[in-house]
């Protein structure tokens, strides 16, 4: 039955054709981040079982709640990449600083950058959680990098992807030639393509967002919204659904299958913060996959592939889908973005008048 299938690695191997001068390096590491979801998937699939549910009693460097398997994860990532020769170096949401490679370890030509599971608040209630990654080229082959060489921007990747451990485990990835999506056949272990040269449909009809921010929004994402809340007999003259799963890499999977807007945007909630995504291992990669598939990927200001980064865990906005819907999220923050305020005591005339961010 499976004779007729595409494999990961036959797949890898069919794209490294069109590249004759190729080392094969890529592929390898890859592969060896295809290792590393299996082993993860493996773990979350054990749920209770495996030992792995609840807290680790320790926070990361984002001052967030570690889960055991965050650390689980993390180790894995690390484990499966570290020795093979195709990485100088590694960055992770759960470590402050770059990864060393233990001086055993050969180093290669990329830097692998990775969230080894985000959406880990979900982990407890059995949703949908996934890893995410980005492969960026080396500045100096062979030597131990420098904290600055990881500050590349997003159009410098040659490859993005995530994993995604729901009710089947895929892998869905981009090598710069279109997205394509691995479903994991668990009795022979392999990634199997199931999903080839997914594109973004044309139009949509969902948004996500985490409405109980809406106090905090700036009115370009409040407008947007209440648009499309209106339906039929608002400006939009059309009825959408709202959506919010609050994991990246579920949200990505949705709208990469069906279409539709994803908005975690600027707001004035902690104003210390200009975003809440990460921009190297989430923001970065989500970006290169939408764009790949058709779609745009934007601050809301923005193309995010073109922001340079100033810190490993640089954290900004990200509003990504069908193109139409984003381009006219951008429009909104162009045309009037002034701060207005719904409630008497704190609008620009109120006894409390609030400053605007």
């Amino acid at each position: 039955m499976l004779a007729d299938r595409t494999t990961l690695a036959q797949f890898l191997i069919e794209q490294r054709r069109h590249h004759p001068d190729a080392s094969g390096d890529l592929n390898g590491l890859i592969l060896d981040v295809a290792f590393a979801c299996k082993a993860i998937a493996k773990r979350v699939a054990q749920g209770a079982l495996g030992g792995v549910l609840g807290a680790a009693d320790r926070t990361n460097v984002q001052g967030e709640a570690q889960q055991k398997l965050d650390v689980l994860a993390n180790e894995l990532f690390l484990s499966a990449n570290e020795w093979g020769g195709y990485v100088a170096g590694m960055v992770s949401e759960e470590m402050e600083a770059p990864y060393l490679l233990p001086t055993r370890y050969p180093r290669g030509k990329y830097l692998l950058v990775f969230d080894p599971l985000d959406g880990s608040s979900n982990i407890d209630v059995n949703v949908s959680v996934g890893s995410i990654f980005s492969i960026l080229r080396a500045p100096n082959p062979g030597a131990d990098p420098a904290m600055e060489d990881y500050l590349q921007p997003g159009t410098e990747q040659v490859c993005a992807g995530y994993a995604i451990y729901g009710p089947s485990t895929m892998l869905v990835l981009t090598v710069g030639t279109g997205v394509h999506g691995f479903t994991l056949e668990p009795q022979l272990g392999e990634f199997i393509l199931s999903h080839p040269a997914i594109r973004l449909p044309v139009a949509a009809s969902e948004f996500a967002i985490n409405a109980s921010n809406r106090r905090f929004w700036e009115p370009a994402v409040r407008r947007y919204v209440d648009e499309c809340l209106a339906g039929r007999t608002g400006p939009r003259a059309k009825d959408f659904n709202m959506r919010w799963v609050a994991s990246l890499v579920a949200e990505t999977h949705r709208i990469l299958t069906r279409g539709g807007v994803f908005l975690y945007p600027r707001d004035s909630k902690d104003p210390a913060k200009p975003g809440r995504l990460r921009l190297l291992y989430e923001a970065n990669p989500v970006a290169l996959l939408i764009e790949q598939a058709g779609g745009a990927a934007s601050t809301g200001r923005g193309r995010v592939l073109e922001v340079v980064p100033d810190d490993l865990h640089q954290r900004i906005p990200l509003i990504f889908g069908v193109t139409e819907e984003v381009e006219r999220i951008e429009r909104y923050h162009r045309e009037n973005n002034e701060r207005t305020f719904d409630s008497p005591l704190y609008a620009t005339r109120g006894l409390f008048r609030a400053t605007a961010v």
